[in-house]
């Protein structure tokens, strides 16, 4: 049975969807297309009609994670009192977003995998990173464009790191130390 048109572009925004959630959980060697396509509904013969590769579908899933992080940032901005900056800081480096790595940022769930994978999916994840970090030069403390590309730059290196460590470690007062910390000083920034 045949698909319309819009069924299956609608198909092929799910299947993104899902694996951006479940690469950033399991990790991007941690689930096959076969899981994949189960986890969104669809049968795995249907893949291919959608994506050339695996490879090409981690490349997409890494802007479409960056375009729901910046997306949530916006509305959390708008509901809070706190600046933006701050805002951000607040969410990314919170225990909710350290336990749930499957909502939160391509570059501390997939970091240090996108660096062993092929060139197609390390240009979707530095074009995601460049994408970050235009968006926190955006809303981060600055006296000049390039002062606020190296705040950015710097913030977002701090934060990657952070949530990485507090992710990894098994000592809960530890990592929470590691957050509350890091927030800290990316607020100095401020």
């Amino acid at each position: 049975m045949r698909v319309s048109r819009e069924q299956a572009a609608e198909n092929r925004k799910k299947i993104i969807a899902v694996a951006a959630k479940l690469f950033r959980e399991k990790g991007f060697d941690g689930i096959g297309v076969a899981g994949l396509m189960k986890a969104a509904g669809l049968t795995h013969g249907g893949f291919y009609g959608h994506f050339d590769s695996k490879e090409d579908l981690m490349a997409q899933a890494c802007d479409h994670a960056v375009d729901e992080l910046l997306q949530a940032g916006e509305l959390r901005s708008k509901e809070s009192n706190d600046t933006p900056y701050v805002t951000f800081l607040k969410n990314y480096l919170s225990v909710g977003h350290r336990d749930h790595p499957g909502a939160g940022c391509l570059m501390a769930a997939l970091g240090t995998e996108a660096s062993r994978k092929n060139q197609t999916v390390r240009s979707a994840f530095t074009q995601s990173a460049k994408r970050l970090a235009a968006a926190l030069m955006e809303i981060i403390p600055a006296t000049n464009k390039k002062k606020a590309r190296e705040n950015a730059l710097v913030t977002l290196a701090m934060l990657v790191g952070a949530q990485t460590i507090a992710r990894a470690l098994d000592d809960e007062e530890v990592s929470q130390e590691v957050l509350t910390l890091v927030l800290k000083k990316a607020k100095e920034i401020a």
